[in-house]
């Protein structure tokens, strides 16, 4: 982004405006000094009579000591000494970002920038956006197994997409305000590198993204994330093939005519001609083509269920165990979880399916509490001995 002059730097003001843009974070490091994102790049901006910025620590040690950390700053016959913590108050986030000075990208890749951001766009969208549930307003990465998992939740449904990561293990819930936008930065960018700060109990882990310009740090949120993985569900008696673009037009119509086109409930029929979707009170009805294996029911939530298919953008499958258990959509390595609403439908069902397991459990075969007597094994027979030679009789 320019050069080294002593322990400051040289650069186009242009291109640290450009960078000061992109980043995503509400604090910038500049030379071990913190300064709020947002009011160095209106200043920045401010400047004018050079296209070039010299950025140093202030005056001498002694010096610096004595007036506290400062920055000096030189844009032709602009001069200004700005204070540690400028642009900072109590409500600004705990965000951060450093400004590097490097003519060559020095970042090692070891996830795709595209991929990334893609995958934080489809994750966002579900995490909570309730103040009292705080660690579902975050987002989990979780680096195991040579897989990088984003992980988001708001307690009706579960987004989770993996990424190849080589790079050992780690895991940092971070807050989904503190990644709005970095998505759409990322994109961006030509190199990113994603690492783990581990942390303690008074300093949970962070998450760090590296760019070949701007680095965020992001601090991790302390908190334990549900064991989402027994949340999935695995077993599944009717699977369905289907175009989010016609389903989502079919959501559409339907929810013209709900009385409440904010929370509408959507009954899907899944038959083998397709899926049939209606309102429960009768109003309308609209039939999908779709590939269908097996037959069966659920109510959704028509909101949720538009939101979801419009996070896949294609074609998706579902897959559903029955009319009361969480449904999965999944396409590429891309997993969501709903949860459906419960019906009387619903209830008889679980119903019907406890009373087949009980009578299961009932008819199984009592474990033997006795040894059974072993049959008596034959005697061996024994040899018989062999009968001694007599003595020869002598004639007297």
């Amino acid at each position: 982004m320019g050069k080294r002059s002593g322990e400051g730097f040289i650069a186009h003001k242009a291109t640290l405006v450009n960078a000061l843009s992109r980043a995503i974070a509400d604090r910038v490091m500049v030379n071990n000094i913190t300064l709020g994102r947002k009011g160095l790049l209106v200043y920045l901006k401010a400047l004018g009579g050079s296209n070039i910025v010299k950025v140093t620590p202030s005056g001498s040690a002694s010096e610096a000591q004595a007036a506290g950390k400062q920055l000096k700053v030189v844009c032709g016959a602009n001069t200004s000494h700005i204070p540690d913590n400028q642009w900072i108050d109590d409500n600004t986030p705990m965000s951060f970002c450093e400004v590097r000075v490097s003519p060559n990208n020095t970042v090692k890749p070891n996830v795709g920038s595209i991929e990334l951001a893609e995958a934080l766009s489809r994750v966002l969208p579900f995490a909570s956006k309730e103040d009292n549930r705080p660690a579902l307003q975050c987002i989990l990465f979780k680096a195991k197994d040579n897989k990088l998992t984003l992980v988001s939740a708001d307690g009706f449904r579960l987004a989770m997409v993996s990424l190849d990561y080589d790079e050992g293990e780690g895991q940092a819930l971070i807050s989904r305000d503190d990644l709005k936008g970095i998505a759409t930065a990322l994109k961006k960018a030509r190199r990113t590198n994603i690492s783990f700060k581990e942390g303690n109990v008074n300093n949970p882990s962070s998450l760090i993204i590296d760019t070949e310009i701007t680095r965020y740090d992001l601090a991790g949120y302390s908190d334990n994330y549900p064991e989402y993985e027994k949340l999935i569900p695995r077993d599944f008696n009717t699977y369905a093939h289907l175009d989010t673009l016609e389903t989502i037009q079919a959501v559409s119509s339907l929810q013209a005519l709900s009385d409440d086109t904010d929370n509408y409930p959507i009954d899907l029929a899944f038959n083998q001609g397709g899926i049939t979707m209606t309102n429960p009170d009768g109003k309308g009805q609209a039939d999908i083509t779709a590939d269908v294996k097996g037959e069966g029911f659920a109510r959704v939530n028509g909101r949720y269920l538009s939101e979801v298919l419009r996070a896949f953008n294609g074609m998706v499958d579902l897959s559903l165990s029955n009319a009361y258990s969480p449904m999965l959509f999944s396409s590429n390595g891309y997993k969501v979880v709903v949860m459906p609403m419960i019906t009387d439908k619903a209830n008889e069902q679980a119903k019907r399916d406890r009373e087949a397991s009980q009578a299961k459990e009932a008819i199984k075969p009592e474990a033997k509490t006795t040894k059974e007597a072993e049959p008596a094994k034959p005697k061996a027979n024994k040899p018989r001995p062999k009968p001694k030679a007599k003595e020869p009789v002598s004639a007297k």
